[in-house]
């Protein structure tokens, strides 16, 4: 298996709640970069950013159009754009209709994130109310990366997770703990 060099994350509904058992677990030295879509309503101030900054470890922002992505940093999707990982290892911001009703859409960072990472790169599905995520998800074990899913039985909302390990029966399901051990085993 080819070293990690990056980690996608999407949610939706309870994102803050389970992001919450995962972002401040991340230890200051933290080799790789983190990326974050959670639905956020477009028109709408993202206090995510701010509010993971105060909690965790690691630098936490939203990123700038085409901004080279760096290790050690947590960037979240700003709303209503999708965030997208360009070739060169880039962020691109996208104001491209809405997948799955979203935008910022978890497959179109995790399918872009797949094709400049491959089998590099981490992607993990967590608590949400809609199938986002899954199509990504599926995207990224075909490039060779490795999937993590939330557990269902403890996301806060299960619909998400379960249709991500109804296309990728395959992914390991894990509590959010758990989760969070497995991001520092694969970085480590």
């Amino acid at each position: 298996m080819i070293r990690p060099r990056a980690v996608v994350l999407g949610a939706s509904a309870g994102a803050v709640q389970a992001l919450s058992r995962i972002l401040p677990a991340l230890p200051r030295d933290y080799p790789l970069p983190v990326l974050v879509v959670v639905h956020v309503p477009p028109r709408r101030r993202n206090v995510l950013a701010p509010l993971f900054a105060a909690k965790c470890n690691l630098e936490v922002r939203e990123p700038d159009d085409k901004e080279p992505i760096a290790p050690g940093t947590i960037l979240f999707a700003p709303p209503d754009y999708h965030m997208l990982v360009e070739t060169d290892r880039t962020v691109s911001l996208s104001v491209e209709g809405p997948v799955q009703f979203s935008r910022p859409s978890i497959d179109v960072l995790f399918e872009s994130a797949a094709d400049a990472y491959g089998s590099g790169l981490v992607a993990a599905v967590l608590t949400g109310a809609n199938h986002d995520g899954a199509e990504g998800l599926r995207a990224v074990v075909e490039a060779g990366g490795t999937a993590l899913v939330e557990a269902p039985a403890s996301a806060a909302y299960p619909v998400m997770p379960r249709a991500a390990l109804a296309l990728v029966p395959g992914a390991e399901s894990l509590s959010l703990n758990a989760l969070a051990r497995r991001l520092l085993d694969l970085a480590g």
